[in-house]
Formats: C-alpha cells, sequence, structure tokens
C-alpha cells in the first residue's frame, strides 16, 4: 500500500506491507509531489528485529518480541532520516516545547523526566505553550538557523503537532536537588548532542552529522538543567534560557 506524506518541509511516499505506519503517519498525510518513496521489505524489519534485541541485551532487559507491523514504523522513520541528512535535517531524541512560538528542546537519558519537564511547562505557560514533540523531532540546521519539526513519532504519550517552529536553545536535563540552570560550552555539550542524535551507518552520512552539529552550535545556546521536578523548575528553566546575562 502506498500513501504520500509531508515531514519537515519534504513530500514523500511510503510503500509498506502493513497499515500501522499509516495509521500512525495518518496526520501528516498530502498530495503534493513526492521527493522519493520509502519501500520496506522483510529484511528491513528483521534487521529492526535484530537491532531491538541487542539493545534490550545491552540494556539488561529481556528480549522484548514486537510485531512485525510496529518494527516497520521504525524502519520508515530509520530511512526517512537517512534521507534527510543529505537536506541539512537530523532526529534528535529530546521533548520540544514552543513558548509564545518559539521553541526550546530538552535532552536527557531515558527515564531523566524530559515528559515531565515539558508538562511543567504547559501547566505555568497554558494556551502560550505548544507541544511540537515529546520524543523523535527533526531539526533543520541552516545557515539561517535551526527549525525544529514535529512527527509521528512522538514516544509513549502521543503528544505531537503537525507543526514547526525556530528553536532557541537546547536544554540537557538532569535530576538534581535544586533548580539551577547555566549554559555550556560546546564541548562540554558535544557528547550528549551526538548521542542523541541519529547516527547512520554510511560513514560519509556521519561525516555530514559531524558537520551540521557543529552548525548548530554556532546557531543555539546550549545549557545544563538540574532540576527536581517542582513546578518553579519551568520557571528556572525558562528565565535561564532568556536572560542576557547567558553568555
Amino acid at each position: 500500500m502506498i500513501k504520500s506524506y509531508k515531514i519537515a518541509d519534504t513530500a514523500f511516499a511510503i510503500d509498506s506491507l502493513y497499515e500501522e505506519v499509516h495509521e500512525l503517519c495518518k496526520e501528516y498525510q498530502c498530495d503534493e509531489p513526492i521527493e522519493f518513496t520509502i519501500k520496506t521489505t522483510k529484511s528491513d524489519i528483521d534487521y529492526e528485529r535484530q537491532r531491538s534485541a541487542q539493545t534490550d541485551v545491552k540494556e539488561g532487559h529481556p528480549i522484548r518480541d514486537f510485531p512485525d507491523s510496529y518494527l516497520e514504523t521504525l524502519s520508515v522513520y530509520r530511512h526517512l532520516c537517512e534521507r534527510l541528512i543529505d537536506k541539512g535535517i537530523l532526529l534528535f531524541h529530546g521533548s520540544v516545547i514552543a513558548e509564545d512560538g518559539v521553541a526550546y528542546l530538552f535532552t536527557a537519558k531515558s527515564g531523566t523526566g524530559k515528559s515531565t519537564h515539558t508538562r511543567l511547562w504547559r501547566e505555568h505557560f497554558g494556551e502560550r505553550a505548544v507541544m511540537i514533540n515529546d520524543d523523535k523531532p527533526l531539526l533543520k540546521i541552516a545557515d539561517s538557523g535551526v527549525t525544529v519539526y514535529g512527527t509521528p513519532y512522538d514516544g509513549k504519550h502521543r503528544i505531537s503537532t503537525n507543526t514547526s517552529a525556530p528553536l532557541k536553545a537546547i536544554c540537557m536535563l538532569y535530576r538534581g536537588e535544586e533548580n539551577q540552570i547555566r549554559q555550556v560550552t560546546k564541548s562540554e555539550a558535544y557528547p550528549m548532542l551526538l548521542q542523541q542524535t541519529h547516527r547512520p551507518m554510511n560513514g560519509a552520512k556521519m561525516q555530514t552529522v559531524f558537520t551540521l552539529l557543529d552548525k548548530m552550535c554556532e546557531h543555539l545556546k546550549i545549557y545544563h538543567l538540574d532540576c527536581n521536578m517542582d513546578p518553579d523548575a519551568a520557571i528556572i528553566a525558562y528565565q535561564g534560557m532568556n536572560t542576557e546575562e547567558s553568555k
């Protein structure tokens, strides 16, 4: 089955074996001329199953058995992200929220509380705050700046919107007893940024990823936030990323 979609200003088609990926992406359907088609095969699904099992073993968890239809959704996004690298677009793991049309991305190790923190923003700012994506947004890195896009791949809470916004800052989230934020250097942030970015197997594409990350660091300020998940954490984070003294 073949249907067309538009994600991160890129129109493409998905030629799938199962319906699940089309149900997942239904809010992004389009009827525009497509740039390319992603066609999945059984070997793509087997590859995703192998990667999932390797991750479970590495993290010390029992190996999970996912249905082929779900694994196909992962394969489609992997193929899409590989294609988008050449357009200056990176998959970045994090929770992104826009306040008054300006986006902030919170990234952290799994289980740290990214989704909880952006929920605090929504509770504090109300209608001024809009979730763009709660798990796997796409970042377009250009000479003029960085734009973040919502995607249908939005985590277990399924929180996202088919929108985009200029990205102002990336905040690395850590658990702490007190809420405090500080700006960090590129060298301090780089290991986390690289870890949270999709890293292709192709060497040439990986070199492009390095180039894009370098450009991204030229445009954005990057912060380290220790937080205890009290409501004040959202206020301190916002103020810290909007203070002229943060150099």
